[in-house]
């Protein structure tokens, strides 16, 4: 079968919304084998075509919530979003939310993979045009539910991350990062942005999203950059600067790659202490259902983790046809495995306030699910406890339930982060809502 007559076939796959007899495989292993800080990595699994195994997105029926854990209440913070992607909690309450989308492709740029992967996107609600703005939500009164809504900036290209230093707002368009003047109690920002620096965006742009943190100091923020494909299959020219985390220092603009080799980094973390960088990694596709696990780690400065040559450490990846043994010998563990094809996203470290003492030290972790594995992954809200600085145990469901019995999406969770009184906010980018979550009273 040809390269054309392979992907025609999984267009079939996928406009059917159900896999056929040669259409991908399904799991062997569980989730929680997948998951912690050894996880089991059986042999890559290659089948005809990859798994495809989409969760159509519905929303959310009138009154219904996703499930909270015992002991904790959900409410509905702030709904009727237009795909909100990430959150950032302002010193005042205030929180901001980006309602942004992939940017459009440029005109004739799209293969017959592209065209599948939008047909992909699209059932899996990411399909819309981004509203490229940040919003800002308040809840004057305190009772967990946001009465003002106004856009604090728009016209902005596919936003994603957001890092407040000083009276300066960041935003990491997709393309770049813009500085904006803010006061506290600002609700609409009219100054234009100045730009900081360029980012990796381009024609191909394939993992688009770009994350952003401020160190405790105020002086470097962190940019989270994804790569260009799913394993290097489009030549490592245009990786250039990709699947790697950056360092940028703030008055000046100038900057480094911090580390490398992380396929898709997302969300970001500090520590307890302000000193260690965390950050959540989507791994690769197209291995099976039971491989790759996705990950949350530590990044060490000027270090490398295996993409696209080897995955979870020094497993080689047998389809990237240079093996580069010296690289590889190099590529450090993650920390901690979060399943296979979970795709996490939202990273937030907890911080007490209203959620029950068995949160108090961790990291919660938006696992926006799976279209590579089947049964299904992620969909949920999880918590990865800690000691000493270090995950350990298993991870505890948070808020679960985005998926109805029939296996459609009505949410999928995307950023997350701590409000002022230490609730957790979850931005649900199908069901167009940020959850609140807090102990029950």
């Amino acid at each position: 079968m040809s390269h054309r007559q392979r992907l025609a076939v999984l267009a079939g796959c996928v406009l059917a919304g159900a896999l056929v007899a040669g259409c991908g495989d399904t799991a062997s292993l569980t989730v929680a084998q997948g998951t912690g800080p050894r996880p089991e990595l059986p042999a890559p699994t290659r089948t005809l075509l990859p798994t495809v195994n989409i969760a159509p997105a519905t929303g959310w029926p009138q009154g219904a919530t996703p499930q909270a854990a015992a002991g904790l209440q959900v409410v509905a913070f702030a709904s009727g979003l237009d795909h909100p992607r990430w959150l950032l909690v302002l010193p005042n309450g205030d929180v901001l939310v980006a309602e942004s989308n992939a940017p459009p492709k440029p005109a004739g740029s799209k293969g017959i993979r592209e065209h599948l992967m939008a047909l992909v996107m699209q059932r899996a609600g990411a399909g819309t045009p981004s509203a490229n703005r940040i919003s800002l939500l308040r809840d004057a009164d305190g009772d967990g539910i946001a009465e003002t809504r106004s856009v604090l900036l728009s016209g902005l290209h596919s936003p994603f991350g957001m890092a407040l230093i000083g009276e300066r707002l960041f935003v990491a368009n997709t393309d770049a990062v813009l500085s904006f003047p803010y006061r506290s109690g600002d609700t609409v920002i009219t100054a234009p942005g100045s730009r900081l620096l360029n980012l990796p965006g381009g024609p191909i742009n394939h993992h688009w999203t770009k994350g952003l943190i401020a160190s405790a100091d105020g002086s470097r923020l962190y940019v989270s950059v994804g790569s260009n494909s799913n394993v290097g299959e489009r030549g490592m020219a245009v990786e250039e600067g990709r699947a790697a985390l950056w360092e940028v220092q703030v008055g000046t603009g100038t900057h480094r790659v911090f580390a490398t080799g992380l396929r898709n980094p997302v969300g970001m973390a500090w520590d307890a202490a302000g000193q260690v960088l965390w950050t959540v990694v989507n791994e690769r596709d197209e291995l099976g259902s039971d491989l790759v696990p996705d990950y949350l780690t530590s990044v060490q400065e000027s270090s490398f983790y295996g993409w696209p040559y080897s995955y979870f450490g020094q497993n080689l990846d047998a389809r990237v046809p240079q093996s580069q043994p010296a690289l590889v010998a190099t590529a450090l563990v993650p920390d901690y495995a979060l399943g296979p094809h979970t795709a996490p996203l939202g990273l937030a470290r907890s911080e007490g306030g209203q959620m029950p003492a068995v949160f108090a030290d961790g990291m919660f972790i938006g696992q926006h699910g799976s279209w590579n594995r089947r049964p299904h992954s992620g969909y949920k809200v999880i918590f990865v406890p800690f000691r000493n600085g270090r995950p350990e145990g298993l991870p505890m469901d948070v808020l679960s339930g985005f998926l109805s019995a029939t296996g459609n999406a009505m949410g999928r969770p995307a950023g997350v982060a701590i409000d002022t009184r230490g609730a957790l906010l979850v931005a649900d980018d199908v069901g167009n809502v940020i959850w609140r979550v807090s102990a029950k009273p």
